[in-house]
């Protein structure tokens, strides 16, 4: 199994910025794509930005310019860099890692727990 610990998130005012991380353990063999989803109340969950396991990463419309993801494949660590954060990026944040457990098993999609951002005055 694979454990997906989230932190960073907070209250922030609009304008601010925040870090974002996810760490993976449990039985890794790879990981393939990673990314950021959140989900704000009422609405759908919708992908904030992915990263891919040969480095082509994807943004949101909305957080182009704005946020920016990495990845640490040695420390297994995801983060996600917002930067000028607007009340509309308010949301449960949630990152979601693609691992291979094994040489020859499937790669199986595991959801962090989420964290909560705030942005308002």
């Amino acid at each position: 199994q694979v454990q997906l610990v989230e932190s960073g998130g907070g209250l922030v005012q609009p304008g601010g910025s925040l870090r974002l991380s996810c760490v993976a353990s449990g039985r890794i063999y790879s990981i393939y794509d990673v990314g950021w989803y959140r989900q704000a109340p009422g609405k759908q969950r919708e992908l904030v930005a992915v990263l891919t396991s040969g480095g082509i990463s994807t943004y949101e419309d909305s957080v182009k310019g704005r946020f920016a993801i990495s990845r640490d494949n040695a420390r297994k660590m995801v983060s996600l860099q917002m930067n000028s954060l607007k009340p509309e990026d308010t949301a449960v944040y949630y990152c979601s890692v693609q691992v291979q457990g094994g040489p020859y098993r499937p790669v199986i999609d595991y959801w962090g727990q989420g964290t909560q951002v705030t942005v308002s005055s």
